[in-house]
């Protein structure tokens, strides 16, 4: 790999599961199934959960029942958000091309490490995974390759390994290729799956023997892309820009069904207050605020509002959206969730300030939520809630 980018995907093991794991030590090593909701299906898995036999996407009810000993938490994306976070910083402070792919995964640019750290390529991938979990308590899976497909590949099957660590060089490649199945290919899906079968292409190195001209002809530059990437060849470059969101948006089911105002109003307050800390994590303000509320029947009841001037502030922002609660709400009506959705959002320093602004005052909400979020980061989430009941 001397004169090849060498990139590395790292993906956190059952990462849903590792951060319950984290939370609370005594589910470690125990079959540990997170929920989608209250009742819902199973969305990650324990090591132990899958050699007990319970199923990716089982119904709660039904995995229950078989395996009544497994320990089944709620899903809570909110403390997954920050401990992903977490895990993200540790891989931008080892390198300085992180690129996020999602919650748990992202492709990490090894290149010209070696010299830096004193170790090789594989060395490399064990300091990481042994950072991550030193300071993060997430045990990860990494891949390392000359191309993303190809890292993406190996971390698939680092997760098998003991070390959880798989690489994938110009000795091995065609091997791999060889053993790989066209649906384990990152980017095929079920529908060119078939496509390729009927063509005759079964395993990863029958696509690579095919010419670029076939490949265009049947997939497109996609096709052609995805060759090169699999024959070692980076198409697209690691990158380490981190795009400002177009909305937030935050809901959770209550886990009862309710009426009580004050009940859901205060549930809007948590949602209001994590968006509000994930628009200043990306330096930004909103300009336009929504409120949802679903009824236990599931229909939804939505209204928005557009601001005069952009905020980032929570106390500014839930004045606004009791006033929207109150006009979709109901109280002969039974409630099974409430959201908040921030939209219009631009960068901080962009937003043009009114006539009328008080600066002094602006800059004091800024503070107050400076030392909120300082607070939260070092004693955790909802440490210090701001409230509604009088």
């Amino acid at each position: 790999m001397a004169n090849q980018k060498v990139i590395a995907l790292v993906d956190c093991d059952s990462f849903f599961v590792s951060c319950e794991q984290k939370r609370n030590p005594e589910l470690k090593d125990k079959p540990v199934c997170v929920l989608s909701n209250k009742d819902g299906c199973v969305i990650s898995r324990s090591k132990e959960a899958k050699q007990i036999g319970v199923r990716m996407g089982e119904p709660y009810f039904m995995a229950k029942k078989e395996h009544s000993k497994a320990i089944y938490p709620i899903a809570d994306h909110e403390y997954y958000g920050n401990v992903s976070y977490q895990v993200m910083s540790v891989l931008k402070d080892f390198s300085p091309y992180v690129q996020i792919y999602s919650v748990d995964e992202a492709f990490v640019d090894f290149t010209g490490l070696e010299r830096l750290y004193k170790k090789n390529y594989y060395e490399l991938a064990q300091m990481l995974r042994q950072r991550v979990l030193d300071e993060v308590d997430i045990p990860v899976s990494i891949g390392v390759s000359s191309s993303k497909t190809l890292a993406k590949l190996a971390s698939d099957k680092a997760k098998n390994v003991n070390s959880h660590i798989y690489m994938i060089n110009s000795q091995n490649i065609f091997e791999e290729l060889e053993n790989t199945k066209i649906e384990e290919i990152w980017g095929i899906g079920r529908r060119l799956t078939e496509r390729m079968k009927k063509n005759g292409i079964i395993t990863a190195l029958e696509l690579v023997n095919k010419t670029d001209s076939w490949l265009d002809k049947q997939i497109g530059i996609h096709g052609i892309e995805m060759r090169h990437e699999l024959l070692g060849e980076m198409t697209s470059p690691v990158l380490n820009e981190e795009t400002t969101p177009k909305s937030i948006q935050n809901t959770r089911a209550f886990g009862i069904f309710t009426s009580d105002f004050n009940f859901i109003k205060n549930e809007l307050n948590m949602h209001i207050h994590t968006s509000c800390r994930k628009l200043r994590r990306y330096d930004t303000k909103c300009m336009q605020i929504g409120v949802m509320l679903r009824t236990k029947d599931f229909r939804v009841y939505y209204t928005k509002q557009d601001l005069t001037t952009p905020t980032d502030f929570e106390l500014e922002i839930s004045k606004i959206a009791i006033e929207l609660l109150k006009e979709i709400y109901n109280p002969n009506i039974l409630y099974r969730a409430t959201g908040v959705v921030l939209e219009k959002i631009g960068e901080q320093g962009t937003e043009q300030l009114s006539l009328y602004s008080d600066i002094s005052k602006e800059d004091k909400k800024r503070k107050l939520a400076e030392c909120l979020d300082k607070l939260e980061k070092k004693f955790n989430k909802n440490i210090i809630k701001t409230g509604f009941l009088k």
